[in-house]
C-alpha cells in the first residue's frame, strides 16, 4: 500500500486545523521529548496525560508494555474519526523516551491507515 501524506520529522508550527499527536504519560508530566514540545508550543495541559488538549493530543506510552498502549491508540483513532474537520499529525509516539521501536508501535496504528485525517510517520 502506498502511503499518503506523512508526518514531518520535526514539527515546529501547525495550521489552525492541525493537531500534534504525542506520546505522554498518564500523569501528564510533559517534561521531555515531544510531550515537552506539545506543552510549550501546542497547548498540552500539565497534569493531563490523555486526549485533546489545545492543539495537541496525548497518547500514554510510559505505563508498561505495548499492550498497555493499544487501548489509547484505539481511542485516538475513534476520536479522529469523529472529528473529520481536524488533521492529526502523529509523531513517533513511544519511540523516544519510552524506548519502544517503530516495529513495536506502528502496528498499533494499522486501523489509522483508513482514516483520511490521520497523518502517520514515514513507513508506519
Amino acid at each position: 500500500m502506498e502511503q499518503k501524506r506523512v508526518t514531518p520529522e520535526r514539527i515546529t508550527s501547525l495550521q489552525p486545523n492541525e493537531i500534534f499527536v504525542f506520546g505522554s504519560n498518564l500523569s501528564g508530566m510533559h517534561g521531555g521529548g515531544a510531550a515537552l514540545l506539545a506543552y510549550r508550543q501546542f497547548g498540552a495541559i500539565w497534569g493531563q496525560g490523555v486526549g485533546l488538549q489545545g492543539q495537541s493530543y496525548g497518547i500514554p506510552t510510559m505505563q508498561g508494555g505495548v499492550e498497555t498502549i493499544r487501548p489509547y491508540v484505539d481511542e485516538f483513532i475513534e476520536f479522529a474519526k469523529q472529528h473529520p474537520e481536524l488533521t492529526f499529525l502523529v509523531t513517533r509516539i513511544g519511540c523516544g523516551i519510552a524506548g519502544f521501536t517503530n516495529e513495536e508501535i506502528s502496528p498499533l496504528f494499522e486501523k489509522a491507515h483508513d482514516v483520511e485525517n490521520i497523518v502517520l510517520p514515514p513507513n508506519w
